[in-house]
C-alpha cells in the first residue's frame, strides 16, 4: 500500500480553515493508504513558542485529528519531537539542499518580513526538515495545498540529487497528492484576507471547538453585501464575501459550488445563513463537543502520541540505518 505523510503546525486556535483545508481530507484518506499524521512540533519552534502553549496546541490538534474520526489505531497520529529521525535527516539533507534553492523558497520572505537577519536558522532551513518528514518513511504520496507545493518540488529535488549523488535509489520521488478544488476558507470579516487564528476578531473565524450558538452568532454577523445570491458560479465574481460563504456551504455539505447556487439563487443572505448555519453545527458541532471531551484527559492523549511515536520510530529506523550506510556513517 502506499503511504501518506503529512503534518500540521500545533498552532493552537484550530478553525474551519484548517478543518476543511487538511484534517477531513485526512479522514477521507486513512482507508486508501497507509497514513502518517504529524503535529510537527519541531517546525512550529522555527519562531518562538511558549513550552506550555505549544504542550496545549500539541494536545489539541490531536484531539481534533481523532475527533474528525482519524482512528490512532490504524494511522500513526504523532508528534514530530517523538521520533529523532526527523532531525537526523534534516542534518543529512542540510549537506545535500544548495543555498540557492533556499533562496528561492517564497514563504521564508514571507514569514522573515523585512528583517530577515533575525529570523532562525530554522525558519530559512524549515524546507529540509520538511523533506525529511517525508523520506524518512519513504512516503508515497503527500497532500498539499498551494502553500506547500513549492516546498514539495524541493523535497523531490533533494531524493533526486541524494539518489544522483550516491548512486542509489533509495529514496521515492514523493507525488503530490491533489485532492480536487481547494477549500480556501476566508474571514468571516473580510473575504479578501485567509481565515487565520493571528486575526484579532474570534467574529473572524468559526473555532473547532465553538458551540452551536458561537458558530450561529459568527455566521449571522459575517459580513455580506447587499444583493441576493446569484443563480451561477460568474454571478459571485467580484463579492469575495459572499463566494467564500458559498464555498463554505458547498464544502461543509459536499456539494458543488453550482448546486448550491441552484438551490439558493435569488435568496437573500438572512435566508442562506440560516441553512449555512444548520449544516455548520451539523457538522462541527459533534466534533468541537469531542475534542473538549479529549482535551479535558491529556494522559489519554499523551498515550496515544507516544503510541504513535514508537511506531514511527519503528518504521524510520531500518530506512535510517540504510541512509547511514549509504553515506558512510559507522553505527546505527
Amino acid at each position: 500500500m502506499d503511504r501518506i505523510f503529512s503534518g500540521v503546525q500545533p498552532s493552537g486556535n484550530l478553525h474551519l480553515g484548517n478543518y476543511l483545508g487538511a484534517i477531513r481530507n485526512f479522514v477521507r484518506l486513512q482507508d486508501q493508504y497507509e497514513c502518517i499524521y504529524c503535529a510537527v512540533d519541531m517546525h512550529a519552534i522555527t519562531v518562538w513558542q511558549d513550552p506550555e502553549e505549544l504542550r496545549q496546541s500539541t494536545r489539541e490538534l490531536a484531539a481534533a485529528f481523532i475527533a474528525a474520526g482519524l482512528d490512532p489505531k490504524s494511522n500513526v497520529i504523532m508528534n514530530q519531537s517523538q521520533n529523532p529521525n526527523h532531525a537526523e535527516l534534516a542534518w543529512i539533507f542540510n549537506c545535500v539542499a544548495r543555498l540557492g534553492w533556499l533562496n528561492r523558497m517564497t514563504q521564508f520572505k514571507e514569514k522573515a518580513g523585512k528583517d530577515r537577519e533575525n529570523a532562525s536558522v530554522g525558519l530559512y532551513a524549515y524546507p529540509n526538515l520538511m523533506a525529511a518528514d517525508i523520506l524518512a518513511y519513504k512516503a508515497t504520496h503527500v497532500p498539499v495545498g498551494e502553500d506547500q507545493k513549492q516546498h514539495l518540488e524541493l523535497c523531490r529535488d533533494i531524493a533526486q540529487k541524494f539518489n544522483h549523488d550516491f548512486k542509489t535509489e533509495l529514496f521515492p520521488i514523493v507525488e503530490p497528492l491533489i485532492l480536487g478544488p481547494a477549500t480556501r476558507v476566508m474571514s468571516l470579516r473580510d473575504g479578501s484576507s485567509k481565515m487565520s487564528k493571528s486575526d484579532p476578531s474570534d467574529n473572524s473565524r468559526i473555532n473547532l471547538t465553538d458551540g452551536p450558538d458561537a458558530i450561529a452568532q459568527k455566521i449571522r454577523r459575517a459580513r455580506t453585501d447587499s444583493e441576493p445570491l446569484p443563480s451561477e458560479a460568474a454571478g459571485l465574481e467580484g463579492r469575495a464575501e459572499a463566494a467564500n460563504l458559498v464555498g463554505i456551504y458547498a464544502a461543509l455539505a459536499d456539494r458543488e459550488i453550482a448546486d448550491v447556487l441552484r438551490d439558493f439563487g435569488g435568496s437573500m443572505f438572512s435566508d442562506f445563513k440560516g441553512a449555512l448555519t444548520e449544516v455548520a453545527v451539523d457538522k462541527l458541532g459533534p466534533i468541537g463537543e469531542e475534542m473538549q471531551r479529549l482535551v479535558a484527559d491529556p494522559a489519554y492523549i499523551d498515550s496515544v502520541l507516544a503510541d504513535g511515536g514508537a511506531r514511527a520510530r519503528a518504521i524510520t529506523a531500518p530506512i535510517m540505518a540504510e541512509v547511514y550506510e549509504t553515506v558512510g556513517f559507522i553505527g546505527s
